[in-house]
Parts: structure tokens; C-alpha cells; sequence
């Protein structure tokens, strides 16, 4: 899994950007397990809006990307822990997961994308000894 990160400097023309480090704290953090038929994938996005949401396959990237509504407004914060922003995350995805069956499910802050495997096509665990 990556995330693609800018180390482009101050641009007046595209306004600030953030060195890598500060974009990670914007981002939607994930979680990733495994069941007997598929990968879940957990992205910790609260106070989004289901429609906004984006999850698309590119040959073997996935990306979950969110952007807000036009004419969001944001308070005057004293103390802000976490985003309700724009964000995007792209993973990388072999020919194991049934890209045509891909399901995601937003609910209670957090958007679920299940991607189911394929049964046979799941490449087999090797063990690398570490000298």
C-alpha cells in the first residue's frame, strides 16, 4: 500500500502544500483484514458525505479518494484532531481480488470496501529467511 505525497514547495499559484509528514495527518487512516473470501478494507472517514465518496480500479491500483462538498464552510477551529477534507489513497491489488464484484458500504463513519477473492487465483505464502 502507498499514498502519493508532493514535496512540491509554497505555490501561489495552487496555494500551500504540505510536506509528506503533514498530508499523512489529513488522510483517512485504513485498516485491512482478511476472511476466507476476501479482503475488507476500513477507512476511518467520519462526518463525510456518502455521495462523495469515490472508489475506483485502474489495473492493479485501487483508489478511495473523498471530496467535499462545494461551499463547505469551516469554522474558526481552536483544536482540530482530525479532517473532514478532500483525501485519496491508492493501493496496489493483484489478480487475486474479483475487481467486477468490488463492493463498498458507508456507515457510521467508516466506509467499508470489500473485495472479494478469487477462488485458486490467491498467489501462496513464502516464507524469505532473514540472515
Amino acid at each position: 500500500m502507498y499514498n502519493r505525497h508532493s514535496f512540491a514547495p509554497f505555490n501561489a499559484a495552487h496555494g500551500r502544500r504540505h510536506h509528506p509528514f503533514m498530508q499523512s495527518i489529513f488522510r483517512a487512516p485504513v485498516n485491512v483484514y482478511k476472511t476466507g473470501s476476501s479482503y475488507e478494507l476500513l477507512v476511518f472517514a467520519p462526518g463525510r458525505v456518502k455521495e462523495n465518496f469515490n472508489v475506483k480500479t485502474k489495473g492493479t491500483e485501487l483508489t478511495v479518494s473523498y471530496m467535499p462538498p462545494e461551499g463547505l464552510t469551516s469554522p474558526d477551529w481552536i483544536k482540530k484532531e482530525y479532517s473532514r477534507g478532500a483525501f485519496e489513497r491508492t493501493f496496489t491489488i493483484d489478480e487475486s481480488i474479483d475487481t467486477t464484484n468490488i463492493k463498498a458500504n458507508y456507515t457510521d463513519g467508516v466506509l467499508q470496501v470489500s473485495l472479494p477473492l478469487i477462488p485458486g487465483k490467491e498467489t501462496p505464502q513464502q516464507d524469505i529467511p532473514v540472515n
